[in-house]
């Protein structure tokens, strides 16, 4: 853990921030790459990345505020709510709202979303993998205490400190890496549009309440038994299912698709 990258001048720039910005910069170009595949320009998805930026930060910092008011805000300035720099995102909000300024950008530029989708969604998990390592470098999205040989001490005034934990976002970024090879790979043998973020949505879910049951950083759990982001897997693994169901039997076959 070692919050602050540099100082310049009297302001701080930390590595959640850098690797946050280096996780947006590396899934953009290579969903730009993948497009070419899919009969759509690279400069389509670069032109997306503003508002997917947008989105994915007013969603994330969204959910991370409802989810924490009471521990984190409440009482507090107003203006902590704008207050980013220093970690306080959450993943499934940041999700929903790229996924609707997607929605918006293909609408208004009459894309085709689905394979807007397809070409993002390996994209979305490379992001994530490198993004945890910010978190890592932050210090938050730590495990439980467990005494296993790779657990990981952070430093003294660490909520953890002088525990070993579970390293949480070692797992979910090693496992978000793998996930991002296998879409990737499945994208150039993709049956019908929509089937790669379906495919996400299904894995990711799975994957994420997999991590969750280590993760030792949360206040609450519903009702004692399931942490807030393994409450929104459910609907997300829904979401997919339906997906998956209703696009293979509402499209034909992709000119991608093999025998």
């Amino acid at each position: 853990m070692h919050k602050i990258a540099f100082q310049l001048g009297s302001f701080t720039i930390y590595w959640y921030g850098i690797l946050v910005a280096l996780a947006f910069l590396a899934g953009l170009w290579t969903a730009s790459r993948r497009a070419l595949h899919d009969a759509i320009r690279g400069e389509t998805i670069v032109d997306l990345g503003p508002w997917l930026l947008l989105g994915t930060i007013v969603g994330a910092r969204a959910l991370f505020v409802i989810s924490y008011w009471r521990e984190d805000f409440a009482g507090k300035p107003l203006w902590q709510v704008l207050n980013i720099r220093g970690g306080g995102l959450v993943f499934y909000g940041g999700l929903i709202g790229a996924s609707l300024a997607c929605l918006a950008y293909v609408r208004i530029k009459k894309l085709p979303l689905w394979k807007i989708a397809d070409i993002l969604a390996p994209s979305i998990a490379l992001g994530h993998a490198i993004g945890r390592i910010g978190c890592l470098m932050n210090g938050c999205c730590y495990g439980r205490v467990c005494d296993l040989p790779w657990a990981i001490r952070f430093p003294s005034g660490h909520e953890s400190y002088p525990s070993r934990v579970h390293p949480t976002q070692l797992y979910e970024s090693a496992l978000n890496l793998g996930l991002y090879a296998f879409l990737a790979w499945r994208f150039q043998r993709k049956k019908f549009d929509g089937e790669i973020f379906a495919l996400y949505l299904l894995a990711y879910s799975v994957l994420r309440a997999f991590v969750e049951s280590f993760r030792g950083d949360y206040p609450f759990a519903y009702r004692g038994l399931l942490t807030p982001a393994q409450m929104l897997s459910l609907p997300i693994f829904a979401a997919g299912a339906f997906l998956w169901w209703s696009l293979s039997r509402a499209q034909p076959k992709t000119p991608n698709s093999k025998s």
